[in-house]
């Protein structure tokens, strides 16, 4: 009979409470044994034993727990089936828009539009240019000059490269793992200078120190382990020439006495030579002729992995060299000449001719090649009075060209079999030398006139290079909730951003003359109002229609309170009623009303947990060691750049483009007075009887 041994029950629980789940359990209440059934204090509807409160307590509904993005900043508390719930909206679980597009620069294309453009003043209803001057802010700020014109670096910093570059290749060339002659002559240190070093822990790495540490701990265990192998094989075999020599000792005395001597002289010698036995029997990287034991003892396959698995630590050893030696280097030079025989195995015909470079004649129609240098030394005039280069397009050009070509602008290459471009290129600025940390924005001129060098429209897809990583790609990286997200898709990207290319956004058509007129064709449905794009959160918003009255200023009403003060009239209301009026408000509408004054701004506060989003602000920490991590430093509340959801959209109430062409100063109208013939009156009778339908109508 098999007896189940008693398991003992759970800490805080009894051993008959431990397999109850009955509502109505009548089992006395003893001790250690049961408890009392009672129901929970929360009215979820569960009934248990006493003991096992706790337990329930992490699976009851209605208790209350904190946010899952609690971590993350999310204050709120709440009953536990209320959580799936609260993700919707709670203000930690934010998304981060990550659509992208496309935007080329306008090197290659003309410029009179964007020209036009900057001249007059920049309107916010503008908003493929808006957009296009975010989108090359951003990539100025990205762009390295250094990394695109080498030759403009600052010269100390030139100096330091060619010092590094001279270092590396000295230390490759000549140190100790290609196993020159120079290590050998340094004097050796002292056993009370390489206590004092060791002591001394300035300059060390701890970290690399460990990990070496720990490799060759266990190459040495390993080589205790074959050496400690290696010795109990020898004593086998001393041993079975023991038995032997004791089988031939009945023979002759004289002979066992003396191999007995022999024995022991051995042993002795053996006792007081166990560490060299070791050193020369082990499989370690550091011991001597471990190289020609493993040839003799393993085969070729094991060899090669070891040499791939301690290839570094025998170089470092000593035990193999870094590179082959010049000595015993392969040269052409030692081989025998041998003798070439041609063998003809057809007659060519006489009949045949055949040009002599497809017979492979090569030399028979090599030309004379000569090299010829390309420079402004033709050109008659110094080098400072050459033109200078614009920075900007110089940049945009070589970024375009490594981009789209995937090589340098100035990358030698073959043109044709006659002409090979060495790409000799330079550029002359009027800027001094830069740092090799400078990006283009930094060398630009704050008072120069803004510039446009972008397209002004973008493309979603393309083949043309890798996305990931190009510096034509763009970002929207604006913060939503996740309740939030899909409507900003949507009326963002989806409905104003894919239409501003003529459908959303009208321009003059004769837009590619120079003509910088544009109308926006749509507004939300039943609401007077119009899409601008905002600056300083750089997206695209909805702005209502105010009267002319209230927009200008000087025109509100003000009052003077207690203190001297003038207020306006909104503020003077009750707090509770800016408090209503607030919570119509959109998240755009609630960013920008914060910053109107202190009130509004403690006013927009109270709304922060309900409208609002909490994220956190990284920083990056250095530790004394070296090493460094990412921590939350502190929780930033802040609205989003959402505006009011729009389900449709309407047209506007603005004129036809047939009225700006009637006054458009590009629209040049050419009136001809002169007759013009037609087609048909430019053809002879002749020539139209002579048509398949005259034809038939001739025979008929």
């Amino acid at each position: 009979m098999i007896k189940h041994r008693a398991q003992k029950a759970p800490p805080g629980q009894h051993r008959h409470c431990e397999r109850c789940f009955s509502r109505h359990c009548r089992a006395p209440i003893e001790i250690s044994v049961s408890c009392m059934v009672i129901s929970c204090h929360l009215h979820c509807g569960a009934t248990f034993h006493m003991c096992k409160e706790e337990e329930h307590k992490l699976l009851c509904p209605l208790e209350q727990v904190s946010c899952l993005n609690s971590a993350y900043g999310c204050p709120f508390s709440m009953a536990r089936f209320k959580l799936g719930k609260h993700l919707q909206v709670c203000p930690a679980s934010v998304v981060c828009c990550s659509m992208e597009w496309n935007r080329w620069p306008n090197v290659d294309s003309d410029t009179t539009l964007h020209k036009n453009i900057m001249k007059e003043t920049l309107n916010e209803e503008c908003l493929d240019t808006a957009l296009a001057l975010r989108d090359q802010k951003i990539l100025f700020r990205a762009l390295k000059v250094a990394e695109l014109f080498p030759e403009w670096r600052k010269k100390d910093e030139l100096e330091e490269l060619m010092d590094q570059a001279m270092g590396g290749e000295a230390g490759a060339v000549g140190g100790a793992a290609c196993g020159s002659q120079e290590g050998n002559d340094q004097s050796e240190l002292s056993q009370r200078e390489r206590e004092d070093l060791a002591k001394d822990k300035e300059g060390m790495d701890l970290g690399s120190y460990k990990t070496w540490e720990n490799i060759f701990s266990k190459e040495l265990l390993a080589c205790q382990v074959a050496g400690s192998a290696t010795s109990s094989g020898q004593k086998t075999e001393e041993a079975s020439k023991k038995t032997a020599a004791a089988s031939r000792a009945a023979s002759s005395t004289q002979k066992a006495k003396e191999g007995s001597d022999g024995a022991e002289e051995g042993k002795g010698q053996k006792s007081e030579q166990v560490t060299p036995s070791r050193e020369l029997n082990g499989l370690a990287p550091w011991q001597e002729g471990v190289l020609e034991r493993l040839k003799k003892e393993v085969g070729v396959a094991d060899y090669n992995m070891y040499l791939v698995h301690h290839g570094g630590m025998l170089i470092r050893f000593g035990q193999m060299a870094a590179c082959t030696p010049r000595e015993k280097d392969f040269v052409y030079g030692n081989l025998e000449a041998q003798e070439v025989k041609t063998v003809y195995t057809f007659k060519v015909p006489v009949s045949y001719c055949g040009k002599r470079a497809r017979l492979g004649d090569a030399l028979g129609h090599k030309m004379p090649t000569s090299d010829k240098s390309v420079d402004t030394s033709e050109l008659g005039i110094t080098i400072e009075e050459l033109p200078k280069t614009n920075i900007v397009e110089a940049t945009l050009l070589c970024a375009l060209e490594k981009e789209l070509k995937g090589h340098e602008i100035s990358e030698a290459r073959g043109i044709d079999g006659l002409f090979v471009d060495f790409a000799t290129q330079t550029y002359s600025f009027p800027l001094e030398p830069f740092s090799s940390s400078a990006v283009l924005a930094d060398i630009l001129d704050e008072n120069s006139p803004p510039e446009l060098h972008m397209e002004l429209y973008t493309e979603c897809v393309t083949r043309r290079h890798n996305k990931s990583s190009s510096a034509f790609t763009f970002t929207c990286s604006h913060f939503f909730r996740r309740d939030e997200f899909p409507f900003h898709f949507k009326n963002v990207h989806a409905d104003i951003q894919s239409c501003l290319d003529g459908w959303f956004q009208h321009r003059c058509p004769l837009a590619y003359l120079g003509c910088p007129f544009v109308q926006n064709l749509f507004r939300p449905e039943g609401l007077k109002a119009k899409v601008i794009y905002s600056k300083p959160l750089k997206t695209f918003a909805i702005k209502p229609e105010v009267d002319t009255l209230l927009a200008e200023p000087g025109k509100c009403n003000f009052i003077v309170d207690s203190r001297g003060r003038s207020r306006d009239l909104l503020s003077s209301l009750p707090v509770e009623v800016l408090k209503y009026i607030a919570g119509f408000l959109d998240s755009f509408s609630l960013s920008q009303l914060s910053q109107v004054s202190v009130l509004m701004r403690d006013i927009c506060a109270t709304l922060l947990q309900e409208r609002g989003m909490v994220l956190l602000v990284w920083e990056k920490k250095r530790y004394s060691h070296g090493g460094t991590s990412w921590r939350a430093r502190k929780k930033v509340w802040q609205f989003s750049s959402l505006f009011s959801r729009v389900h449709n959209w309407q047209r506007s109430d603005v004129p036809s483009m047939s009225e700006h062409l009637r006054n458009c100063p590009f629209y040049q109208a050419e009136r001809r007075t002169d007759p013009v013939l037609l087609t048909g009156m430019s053809e002879s009778r002749e020539q139209t009887r002579k048509t398949l339908v005259s034809t038939f109508k001739h025979r008929v």
